[in-house]
């Protein structure tokens, strides 16, 4: 049997979204900012996909989706720039994050660091987060940005967003929030969540790789990084993917209608493979189950390196991971692990599984059989090392 319990890092198409993309292929190929007929026959799509968008976060007239190639390219955006808008001109100098954000957030940090710009990296609590106070706390008077993920993509943990934004607002201090793990996982409503910008991802919530969005409130000012053309109303140059765009939004409509699948069933799923893999001796999971998105685990077996536990399960079939799958190439300790101040031996041997509303009961029995063996096994294999 072939298992796949890495959606936390990408995820199938659902089958009703590629069925709605297909005509934009071959079809209705035209660009839509062109004035003949094959751009002509676009628009109304583009237009129908675009209002899935707003209604998908429940987001203002007033406010702006910016269509992008995906969430790193966002999160860059919003990042660099505040930096153009705000800090360049020295009126502020300062950025706050977290230490477990996504390499996309954390690398841009760090590059604005060498322009001169004073970053604080957040620590997260014993259960994977930040709480409001924490950063209430950090807060400066040359505070330019507040940029917390909505939800961990290792862990699984949902930080407290509209706390943290009456935190910002508050201070006067604008506010991102990486929703990628959020939207199909949890309640999104830009409505009911006070906060200037939101990155998200297609390819998170079973639609299509290459296409991600950017809300911004009010559609305030923020300097683009793109430029050669008029494109979405001149905020983000470049010819649209149009089959791309229709699948996200579709994508995005049946993560809302299937949240309450995603709270119930797969959360349930969850919660049993988890029960199955706590009985397995000196197992350890990260961040309380009422404090994760319902698909989410992250757990660490002592005694097996996470390297070694992933390709046997691989042998067997099973898809997992050992955190971010922009970060797969590293093989030093587990950093959310190290956030939490768990022991380094642990930080080596974390594994995260991620399920999806695709996730079959019969799958996740077949996981609570091969993981049950692989730790054996290589628990075996270390013990006769010694």
């Amino acid at each position: 049997m072939q298992v796949y319990l890495d959606n936390n890092a990408t995820t199938i198409v659902d089958p009703k979204v590629e069925e709605l993309m297909e005509p934009f292929q071959c079809q209705m190929y035209g660009n839509p900012n062109s004035l003949h007929q094959f751009g002509m026959e676009v628009r109304p799509h583009l237009k129908q996909a675009v209002d899935k968008l707003y209604a998908g976060i429940n987001a203002s007239d007033d406010d702006d989706i910016i269509i992008t190639s995906c969430a790193t390219e966002s999160i860059n955006w919003v990042i660099k720039g505040v930096y153009f808008d705000h800090i360049l001109n020295k009126e502020k100098n300062h950025i706050i994050t977290t230490d477990v954000e996504h390499p996309a957030t954390i690398a841009t940090c760090k590059f604005l660091e060498t322009l001169g710009v004073e970053v604080t990296y957040l620590p997260v609590n014993e259960n994977g987060i930040v709480g409001a106070l924490n950063v209430e706390d950090a807060i400066r008077p040359d505070t330019a940005l507040v940029s917390i993920m909505w939800a961990n993509n290792e862990t699984g943990a949902i930080f407290p967003m509209k706390d943290i934004s009456r935190v910002c607002r508050g201070a006067g201090v604008l506010l991102h929030t990486d929703a990628v793990q959020a939207i199909g996982k949890i309640h999104v409503d830009m409505e009911d969540l006070d906060v200037d910008f939101m990155t998200f991802s297609a390819h998170k919530f079973h639609g299509p790789k290459g296409v991600g969005g950017l809300y911004i409130k009010n559609s305030q000012q923020l300097t683009s990084l793109m430029h050669g053309g008029e494109h979405m109303g001149g905020r983000r140059s470049g010819t649209l993917n149009v089959a791309g765009i229709v699948g996200m939004a579709e994508a995005m409509k049946l993560a809302k209608e299937g949240l309450k699948y995603e709270l119930t069933e797969v959360k349930r799923l969850r919660n049993k493979l988890e029960d199955a893999l706590l009985e397995i001796p000196d197992t350890f999971v990260v961040a309380p189950r009422e404090l994760r998105t319902p698909n989410t685990i992250l757990i660490s077996v002592k005694g097996v390196e996470g390297e070694g536990m992933l390709w046997d399960l691989n042998k067997r079939g099973v898809a997992a991971s050992t955190g971010s799958a922009c970060a797969s190439e590293d093989l030093e300790a587990n950093p959310i692990i190290i956030a939490i101040g768990s022991d380094s031996e642990l930080a080596h041997t974390a594994i995260r599984l991620s399920l999806s509303r695709f996730t079959t009961e019969e799958e996740i029995d077949y996981t609570i059989k091969a993981f049950t063996e692989s730790v054996e096994r290589l628990r075996e294999i270390s013990s006769s090392d010694l």
